[in-house]
């Protein structure tokens, strides 16, 4: 078995999407103009990962994109887990690890602060156990109408963990070919919707117009798709518990979540050892959900 860095030009994005396709039957997805804009359109950087290759065939592939954040009150680079897909004829053999080791190796020593991801139940034990990764805390999923009312935004830098959005980056992530973002700007912040449970239920969240490097009100450039016309709202993710106010969302009973997900972390220094599950604000556009 031979292990190498990904590799990001269309033969292989092809590859990969066969990969995923022999793995998920009946997900769509991973298509080259998907993976081509995650994988390489990325202003914060190109994805990182390794495949193991049998020969000329690809057996395992596992990939982190770059992202910017605000860890304990420091502004840094810090990946993103996401993409990995073992072919069903080399299932059982350890490569998700092996591969997911070698990456946060290479994310260390290109100067990543740390890496995070949304695992769900069945995956989070592995992600802990065998990576090293902190079970930060579950996601919220509640329903409800109209704007969140978590009250006034701590500083970035009061806060354990925030994505840290530039406008290049977030014209990027509305951009998503496979599930375009809708963003409206407006008293104040900007509003991102994206479809969840088909058209009647998207889901949403706010970013503060004057943090997190967004444009003013008004100034905010349109998301690549229309916003929703039904009146509820899915948000999944964090507040900080000081202001978390959640009055018109309600929650989502475990029972009914098709997959509860965990937010996980680990640290590539010894700045941080672990994040403050008290501290975290967090949404849907933070990870690949939707």
């Amino acid at each position: 078995m031979r292990f190498a860095p990904i590799v990001h030009d269309a033969a292989t994005l092809e590859r990969y999407g066969a990969l995923f396709a022999a793995c998920f039957p009946g997900v769509g997805k991973f298509t080259p103009a998907y993976l081509g804009w995650l994988y390489a359109a990325n202003p914060d950087g190109l994805a990182l990962g390794f495949d193991a290759w049998d020969g000329e065939r690809l057996a395992a592939h596992y990939v982190c994109i770059p992202a910017r954040a605000w860890v304990e009150g420091q502004e840094v680079m810090v990946l993103l887990s996401l993409n990995t897909a073992t072919h069903p004829d080399y299932q059982g053999r350890g490569l998700f690890t092996k591969l997911a080791a070698m990456t946060f190796e290479a994310g260390a020593a290109a100067g990543f602060d740390g890496v995070y991801g949304v695992a769900n139940a069945n995956s989070t034990p592995g992600f802990v156990r065998k990576l090293g990764f902190q079970l930060v805390r579950p996601l919220e999923a509640r329903i409800g109408v109209g704007r969140l009312r978590h009250g006034a935004a701590p500083a970035a830098a009061a806060l354990s963990f925030e994505r840290s959005w530039s406008e290049a980056a977030l014209a990027w992530r509305c951009a998503n070919p496979h599930n375009p973002v809708a963003r409206r700007a407006g008293a104040g912040r900007s509003r991102f919707y994206a479809a969840a449970f088909g058209n009647w239920l998207p889901a949403y969240t706010e970013l503060e117009a004057d943090l997190r490097g967004a444009s003013a009100p008004g100034a905010a450039p349109a998301g690549t798709a229309p916003a929703p016309l039904s009146p509820l709202r899915l948000f999944i993710g964090l507040a900080p518990d000081a202001g978390a106010d959640y009055r018109n969302y309600a929650s989502i009973p475990a029972r009914l979540r098709p997959s509860p997900l965990n937010l996980i972390y680990r640290s590539f220094t010894t700045r941080v050892q672990a994040l403050d599950p008290a501290r975290i604000r967090f949404s849907f556009l933070d990870f690949d959900a939707y």
